[in-house]
């Protein structure tokens, strides 16, 4: 009996942690879109952000530091919640880190946009930047 509940509870929880189409979306028109219109759609917008996101991966450098003041973290992308799904870490003194901020803000606005348009839910904990080191000639997280 408890594996039931414990099995039922989880399967809730895993429900409500995915993310979920919304029935009507900004724009429509009134007319009642079909269930794979609706998945084409959400998953052609996630992966709009994912493409903005190894945009920004790619704007990162982890060497060139010597001291572990050098390398730095930024957020990615935005939970449901309001916190970064995760942080990238890199090398401040080699990465343009304007350019960097500025295309991780793109992907925080096409992460909260997806999120609003879809009804996402997602977990709610705070995710706190890394600690960050040199460490074999390149920063990473600690």
């Amino acid at each position: 009996m408890v594996s039931l509940i414990s099995g039922l509870l989880i399967s809730v929880f895993l429900t409500a942690c995915t993310r979920n189409a919304a029935t009507a979306t900004p724009g429509d028109t009134g007319s009642p879109a079909s269930p794979s219109d609706q998945v084409s759609s959400q998953e052609s917008d996630w992966s709009a952000v994912e493409k903005l996101e190894v945009k920004a991966k790619a704007m990162i450098k982890l060497d060139g530091c010597s001291a572990s003041g050098d390398c730095a973290s930024s957020p990615v992308g935005r939970k449901a919640c309001g916190s970064p799904r995760y942080y990238l870490t890199y090398c401040s003194k080699t990465t343009d880190t304007a350019s960097l901020r500025a295309k991780l803000e793109e992907v925080i606005k096409a992460e909260t946009a997806y999120n609003q348009k879809y009804n996402v839910i997602s977990t709610c904990e705070m995710r706190l930047a890394p600690e960050v080191e040199v460490s074999g000639g390149k920063c990473r997280a600690k």
